[in-house]
């Protein structure tokens, strides 16, 4: 297997013209723009600062949250690298009949779900009578007895 620098994307004269977040981490799979390495080094800080004035976490995390993000950023390259060998290793025939396989195919196929997808489960086609609309029947008066008179 060749060195490292073989499987890097970014060629030997553009490097000069990356961003400084990404020549100082190292990147060689991940290649952000000038805008994306603002937000993750100065939003981590400006996030970090406005989370230590509402005093929702102390000041060392003005420090830990742009390395943590330094951190997370690295990762995702070295996992970058991983995939583009573990595809370089694939043989030619595997990643043909592999472009073939997840090509959508277009048209109509006959279903049968009625008696296979729903085992245990008796379907009719005969519809089910539904009950007649029937007033309900009155309810029964109740009497009250007459209020007691009172002689005069």
């Amino acid at each position: 297997m060749t060195g490292a620098g073989s499987w890097a994307t970014v060629a030997a004269d553009e490097e000069r013209y990356r961003p400084l977040y990404a020549r100082v981490l190292g990147l060689r799979f991940v290649n952000p723009g000038g805008v994306l390495c603002f937000v993750f080094f100065e939003g981590a800080i400006a996030l970090a600062a406005l989370l230590a004035l509402a005093e929702l976490v102390t000041w060392w995390a003005v420090l830990v949250l742009p390395a943590t993000v330094a951190v997370m950023v690295k990762l995702n390259d070295l996992v970058a690298a991983r995939v583009v060998r573990s595809a370089a290793l694939v043989p030619e025939q595997e990643r043909d009949r592999f472009r073939r396989q997840m090509e959508p195919v277009v048209g109509t196929a006959r279903v049968d779900w009625i008696r296979h997808s729903v085992p245990g489960v008796v379907i009719s086609a005969t519809p089910v009578p539904e009950p007649p609309d029937e007033p309900p029947p009155p309810a029964p008066a109740v009497r009250r007895p007459a209020p007691p008179t009172h002689p005069a």
